[in-house]
């Protein structure tokens, strides 16, 4: 053991006890996410084409209300199957268990995905239209989500060498062995370089597609690189080829993106107002 490391901080999941209501720092986390989507969703409005088609502030709140049910829902549920088909089909009943944890972001994404497809069909707009508006406003939400991950010291990193100067020790991992703080790569990867790679590339007129396939390919392959530092689910382990499953189900998001972009090159340039 290095003679000098860092230690996990401890910090109290509770921001702020009132008698029996007690207010979470995961729970600020995500309105935290909620309030920079109607930001930036209120910024993606002034974008070509979107002004110009008729976009209004009352679009990005039905979207980020539908979207917030698409994350549960589909977050459960790809949980349940992704990462637990055999317990939850003997326990069906504990799929709607929330409160015991076990979150999938990939099936979240479905759920937003279907999301997306509902509030594009009610108002008559092609649905890559609304994927390509919604896709730059999500990495900042993903980075607060890290940030709360990190706050209750969950889903920490693989070992780490004893020379790395910020190699973390949780103690509720069960090792006092330095980790990588997998928490904060993600926060500094699929958070903050994503979002600002997408809005810098959202911000000029791209054609239909372009952009939710640009978040699809960024999202899927900085999350790739990522789980290289994150610990593994212990119930699960690492799959075939080394990889995890975090890893596997990136590859066909990364696939699906690469897909979308390429055919997005047939779509004309949204015309200038």
């Amino acid at each position: 053991m290095p003679a000098i490391m860092l230690m996990y901080p401890q910090i109290n999941p509770v921001a702020l006890q009132i008698g029996p209501l007690a207010i979470h720092w995961y729970g600020l986390t995500y309105l935290a996410a909620f309030a920079l989507f109607m930001f930036l969703g209120a910024r993606r409005l002034r974008h070509v084409p979107y002004a110009q088609l008729g976009w209004t502030r009352k679009d990005v709140e039905d979207i980020l209300f539908l979207g917030v049910l698409g994350v549960v829902v589909g977050g459960r549920l790809g949980y349940c199957l992704f990462y637990k088909p055999g317990y939850y089909a003997a326990h069906p009943l504990e799929i709607f268990a929330l409160w015991q944890g076990g979150m999938s972001f990939h099936g979240g994404l479905l759920g937003v995905i279907g999301a997306m497809v509902w509030f594009a069909h009610s108002r008559r707009r092609p649905w890559l239209e609304v994927a390509d508006f919604v896709a730059p406003c999500v990495p900042t939400g993903l980075a607060a989500g890290r940030i709360g991950n990190f706050i209750n010291g969950e889903l920490w990193g693989r070992f780490a060498s004893p020379d790395l100067p910020w190699g973390m020790v949780f103690p509720q991992s069960g090792s006092m062995l330095p980790r990588h703080p997998s928490q904060i790569y993600q926060f500094l990867l699929e958070g903050l370089l994503l979002f600002t790679l997408l809005w810098l590339y959202a911000r000029r007129p791209r054609k239909r597609g372009e952009v939710a396939g640009a978040f699809l390919i960024g999202y899927g392959a900085l999350r790739f690189i990522a789980e290289y530092f994150r610990e593994p689910d212990s119930f699960l382990g690492l799959l075939g080829l080394g990889l995890s499953m975090g890893q596997w189900l990136c590859v066909p998001m990364v696939v699906a993106g690469v897909a979308l972009w390429l055919g997005a090159q047939r779509q004309p340039l949204p015309a200038r107002a």
